[in-house]
Formats: structure tokens, sequence, C-alpha cells
């Protein structure tokens, strides 16, 4: 594997291999590697020749009260782990490389952004999607590999795809879990024994929005107050979202169809934790 820390070596390394007529597939990370990025290097690996993980905690998606000097890093773990899943390239650029001095071009999707996270993280997905397309212009993939944990980052991605006409196919892979049903995430890190204990609420709704679906249960108010309630049950936490919306325009839905898609978003200490779930068999496949 190589480790490419600028962006002309990287756009250097994609001409050779272009010019070989490999194909490419990039996993864009923050890193700090566990399971759910490894599957996603490894769907990649499925779909072509070479895979690029780009490893970059971006600051520009990181309001000022946010948790970028925190957020978990692990560069050695991660390029051993990255090694070992076959990647070809783990790009780690400095933040100076993708903004140089002068920098003032950023890319807005505008309505999908308003909603869910957007709401109060306003700032947030500018800064996802810029740094997304200069990688995309970058390494110039066939394939881009995100996870469907951040359900709304990879809407936002496919409506800026689409409309700014960009020559990659996107692939969302589904959620990984841990044997209790925690959804995996690098900021569980940061939850104590009991706070990791406490954070099964999401999980135990998500499973009891399933359950009432499935047994009739089409009404998202009602859905919503029974998830509301088992989330509180499991302790004191901050309820950022529950919302029940069409799973591409992200619209609000007041009846549960097999497109609609149970979002959630809940601070467990100083932890913000999000997990979503289909309620409807049929749901869950890629689009």
């Amino acid at each position: 594997m190589e480790i490419i820390k600028t962006v002309a070596e990287m756009s250097r390394w994609v001409q050779e291999q272009r010019t070989k007529g490999h194909t490419l597939a990039l996993v864009p990370t923050m890193g700090f590697f566990h399971e759910g990025h490894l599957s996603l290097m490894r769907r990649a690996g499925e779909l072509v020749d070479r895979v690029i993980v780009s490893l970059f905690v971006n600051p520009s998606q990181f309001a000022a009260h946010e948790d970028l000097d925190a957020y978990p890093r692990a560069f050695a773990r991660d390029a051993a782990l990255a090694e070992a899943e076959g990647v070809a390239v783990l790009f780690c650029p400095e933040v100076d490389d993708i903004y140089p001095p002068g920098f003032q071009t950023t890319v807005a999707v505008s309505e999908l952004t308003s909603k869910l996270c957007g709401k109060s993280r306003p700032h947030h997905f500018a800064g996802v999607t810029t740094v997304v397309a200069k990688l995309f212009n970058i390494v110039a993939p066939q394939y881009a590999v995100f996870g469907e944990k951040d359900f709304q980052q990879l809407a936002v991605i496919r409506r800026m795809v689409r409309d700014l006409n960009m020559q990659v196919s996107l692939v969302g892979h589904a959620i990984v879990r841990e044997k209790d049903g925690l959804a995996i995430s690098s900021r569980n890190a940061y939850l104590s024994k009991a706070e990791r204990r406490q954070a099964l609420c999401l999980w135990h709704a998500l499973q009891e929005a399933k359950a009432l679906v499935q047994a009739g249960e089409r009404h998202s108010g009602r859905v919503a107050k029974r998830v509301r309630d088992v989330l509180l049950a499991h302790g004191p936490c901050q309820i950022d979202y529950i919302e029940l919306v069409n799973r591409d325009t992200l619209e609000r839905s007041s009846t549960i169809d097999h497109r609609v898609l149970l979002a959630l978003a809940v601070r467990i200490g100083t932890t913000r934790l999000i997990d979503n779930a289909c309620l409807l068999h049929g749901g869950d496949k890629n689009v």
C-alpha cells in the first residue's frame, strides 16, 4: 500500500493507473478506522481494480464549538488496517493542501441540508460536499462508497452528483453494528461504560418502531411517540430529532411506506449519536 500525502502526487498516481487501464474506487473517511470503515473498503474492492481511501479530518465540516481538536486519530493503526484490507493508496493530505491560502469556493446543496442534522449543524454539509467534490476531482474514481449510517450525508452527496453531472457512481453500504445492535461509530469512543449501555436506546427504539409497523401501524406520529418513550426510558438524554422521512427527499411523511426512513439523533452525555432504519421490508435496498 502506498501512502500519499499531497494532491499533486495523488493526481500523478491516478493518471498512471488510468494509463494502465485500472478502475478506481474511493472510500472517503476521517480515519480512526473501525469495522464499518473496513466493510466499505471491502465493498469497494469488489467493484474495481484499485481502492483509494482518503484519511482527512475535514475542518470545514466542524463548527467552532464542535469536536475537531478532540476527534480521535490513530494514523499508524489506520494505515495497518487499510493495508490488511488490500487498499492500494491511503491518501492523507494536509489541510493547507486541500484548502490552500486564499481558498474561497464552496459546493453547497440547499434543500436537503436544511433538514435533520442540518437544523442543528447548519454549516456542516457545505463542508462535507466541498471536500467530497474536491476528492472526486483529485481521484476521479468510477465508484465512491459511503456508509448508510449517515443517511442524510449520502442523500446530499447523491444530489450533488446528480446536479453537477459528476461522473462517479455512488454505492451506499448497510450500517455495520456491534453484536448488541449499537451502530459502529468513531464517536462511540467518547462514551463512558454507562453511556455505552445507555446508547443502546437507539437500537431498541428502532426495533420497537419496526415491530409496530410490522404489526400494522402506519401513522408516523404514533410511531414517533413510541420511539421517544423508548429513548427516554433508558435514561436522561437529549433528543435532537425523531423523524420519519422519505429516503430520497428527506421530507417528512405522515404515513409509513417502503420509502420511509426513521432517522434518529440523540445526545448521550456529550456525545451525539445518529442511527436510522427503514421500517418496512424492501425499503433497505440501495437505489
